[in-house]
C-alpha cells in the first residue's frame, strides 16, 4: 500500500531525513521506533505533504503522491493523527467528528454523515458518545487522543499515520511507538530510524534484543 523509496527531507539547510525507504502493506501494521528527535515525526509528515521531499519517492495504493497537497494525500485515503491531536478546542465533540467526514473521497461519500460510521466510532470509543455536546478543548488527553482517532477513522482512510498504537482490520498503519512492548504485540513488521536512516528493519517476530540494545536504548 505504501512505498517509500531514498526520501530525503531538509528543513532548510539541515537535512533530517537520509535514504529513507520502507513499506507498509495493505491492512498491515508497521511500527516506527526509535529515540527522539531521530525523524520519526518529519518522515510522517512527509508522507502527508506538510513537509516537501528533498528527492526519493512516495506511492501510495500504487500512485505516485509527488507534489499532491496534504488535502489531496487525504482525499485518497491517508489519515494522519499527529502528535499534538490537533483537534478544534472550539468545536463540540460531535462537531470534530463531522469534520472527519470532509476529508472522505468522493468515492466514500464526501462530507456525507452515516449514522453506522458513527456508530463504529463510538463501539471504539464509548466515552464520546457521552461527550457529544462538551467542547473539545476542555476534554482530558485521553479523551482528545479518542476524538483524534475517532475523526481521523470516520474519514475511512486506508492508510493511518499515528504517534500512538491502534489497530482497525483493513487499515494500513505506520505509527510512531516508544514502548517496545506495543511493535511486538500490534506491530507485523517494524523500522528503527537512527540520525534520519532506517538502520534496522523487519517482522516483529524476528527483532532481536541485541538490536533493541543498539538503537533504542538511552
Amino acid at each position: 500500500m505504501l512505498e517509500i523509496g531514498g526520501l530525503d527531507v531538509a528543513y532548510g539547510e539541515s537535512q533530517v531525513l537520509w535514504d529513507v525507504s520502507l513499506h507498509v502493506p495493505a491492512g498491515g501494521v508497521m511500527c516506527l521506533m526509535g529515540r527522539n528527535g531521530v525523524g520519526k515525526t518529519t518522515l510522517l509528515k512527509s508522507i502527508m505533504g506538510l513537509l516537501p521531499a528533498r528527492s526519493g519517492r512516495i506511492i501510495f495504493d500504487g500512485a505516485d503522491l509527488g507534489r499532491l497537497r496534504p488535502e489531496e494525500r487525504a482525499a485518497r485515503g491517508i489519515g494522519y493523527v499527529p502528535q499534538g491531536r490537533e483537534i478544534f478546542p472550539n468545536l463540540t465533540v460531535a462537531e470534530n467528528l463531522r469534520v472527519g467526514f470532509l476529508g472522505r473521497p468522493k468515492s466514500a461519500g464526501n462530507g456525507r454523515v452515516a449514522q453506522a460510521d458513527i456508530e463504529q466510532a463510538f463501539d471504539l470509543f464509548p466515552k464520546l458518545k457521552q461527550l457529544l455536546s462538551r467542547k473539545g478543548g476542555v476534554l482530558s488527553g485521553g479523551e482528545q487522543q479518542q476524538l483524534a482517532i475517532a475523526r481521523v477513522l470516520l474519514a475511512r482512510p486506508k492508510l493511518l499515520l499515528m504517534d500512538e498504537p491502534t489497530e482497525e482490520r483493513g487499515i494500513g498503519v505506520l505509527l510512531v511507538e516508544q514502548y517496545l512492548e506495543f511493535a511486538w504485540r500490534l506491530a507485523g513488521s517494524y523500522a528503527i530510524m537512527r540520525k534520519g536512516a532506517i538502520v534496522a528493519s523487519g517482522s516483529t517476530s524476528e527483532l532481536r534484543h541485541d538490536v533493541v540494545r543498539q538503537h533504542l536504548t538511552v
